[in-house]
């Protein structure tokens, strides 16, 4: 059974227990920190509602959150450091929870010590050293790894996925890609939310071959002045408005952009796919959300009918814990299958890449190639 087809039958008894490997039985882990990236998108909750699934123990270091997240959870045991928790636990299963990347490579190496596989909140890494360590970690003890770029696994996606495929829009031409451009517009919507635009680029065009990029703050070039820290730890960011162009294989090019700007709201939050006969549109808003638009127009403007919104069975996918309990579902057909997750550790690493590669063609002023050969944070770099 394919991906597509698991999801299918899945998704619709997703608090009843994957369809796949019933029988196989994991204990499971969550990890989170109260105050310092809590347990992220709902990561605490993940494991409820699957029947082959005990979930073991959470640990946080805060009282309060510990008893909050252990009651969410139904998890048996409660511990305040999470080394102590694996140590003594040694689960099959760990949910990493936290926002926060400062403590991201620590607590993916102690699991993947523990031989757990893993389901963690995105973005994936602050640095590409620090991408590049975990990947290390998770391949060298041999463990999957899912990252939390929930579009990956939604049906809305998959359906958008299988109407490019099938030719519903003609050839494929380009792909625009816009962030959530709220307060955070520009270079740190660009880490928190582009890495999710990031993510389906890479799904719908492939590995990216070379960015070409201009970052500014209020219309101007970005200094190293302008590098700062956001308002969460995760890695130095800079300017308020980003401008994007990654080139694909067979001559496809994908956008992405993010400005300061009037309406903070997220109306744009998405990805477009452009395409001979049509565009697709893919929302984005609270990933996933809305079913996705087509417009059957080889002009690209609504003179021939409008826009139709494409039916998706589950239309409740916007809900996060349906959303969370589809990226379980996947995490658990790859360990039994034996291959990558919808969203391994290398698609996490390839989200960062992108990032900071928008950064160092900004400072070169030119095309940058993949894969990056400096992988020092740019905006580190400039000290």
């Amino acid at each position: 059974m394919d991906r597509r087809a698991f999801l299918s039958a899945t998704a619709a008894s997703a608090f009843s227990g994957p369809a796949l490997g019933a029988a196989k039985r994991y204990r499971a882990a969550v990890i989170g920190h109260t105050g310092r990236g809590n347990y992220g998108h709902d990561w605490d909750t993940a494991w409820n509602g699957f029947s082959n699934i005990e979930v073991v123990a959470v640990a946080d270091p805060v009282e309060a959150g510990r008893q909050k997240a252990k009651a969410a959870s139904g998890a048996a045991r409660e511990y305040a450091d999470y080394r102590e928790m694996l140590r003594r636990e040694k689960p099959d299963l760990v949910a990493i929870g936290p926002r926060w990347l400062d403590q991201r490579v620590e607590m993916v190496t102690a699991a993947a010590e523990t031989g757990a596989h893993i389901l963690m909140e995105k973005p994936f890494a602050r640095s590409l050293t620090d991408a590049d360590a975990m990947v290390a970690a998770v391949e060298r003890h041999r463990v999957k790894m899912q990252v939390g770029h929930t579009a990956r696994t939604s049906r809305m996606t998959l359906r958008v996925k299988q109407m490019v495929d099938s030719g519903e829009i003609g050839t494929l031409l380009e792909i625009r890609a816009r962030g959530k451009e709220d307060r955070r517009a520009g270079g740190e919507d660009l880490m928190v939310l582009g890495t999710h635009t990031f993510d389906l680029l890479r799904m719908f065009g492939g590995d990216p071959q070379w960015v070409f990029a201009h970052v500014t703050q209020d219309g101007r070039e970005i200094t190293p002045a302008d590098s700062r820290r956001p308002s969460e730890p995760i890695g130095r960011v800079a300017g308020n408005q980003v401008a994007a162009m990654f080139a694909f294989p067979g001559g496809v090019h994908g956008y992405f952009g993010s400005m300061a700007n009037d309406q903070r709201g997220g109306p744009r939050f998405g990805v477009t796919l452009c395409g001979s006969r049509g565009i697709l549109y893919l929302p984005l808003t609270s990933v996933p959300s809305a079913p996705p638009y087509l417009l059957r127009s080889p002009s690209w403007v609504s003179d021939l009918g409008g826009w139709e919104r494409i039916p998706v069975e589950d239309e409740n996918e916007n809900d996060r814990r349906r959303a969370n309990a589809l990226m379980v579902e996947d995490l658990l057909q790859a360990i039994e299958g034996n291959r990558e997750p919808a969203c391994s550790a290398r698609d996490g690493r390839w989200t960062i890449e992108m990032v900071m590669g928008v950064y160092r063609s900004q400072q070169s002023g030119g095309r940058v190639p993949f894969p990056l050969q400096d992988r020092r944070h740019p905006l580190d770099a400039e000290g």
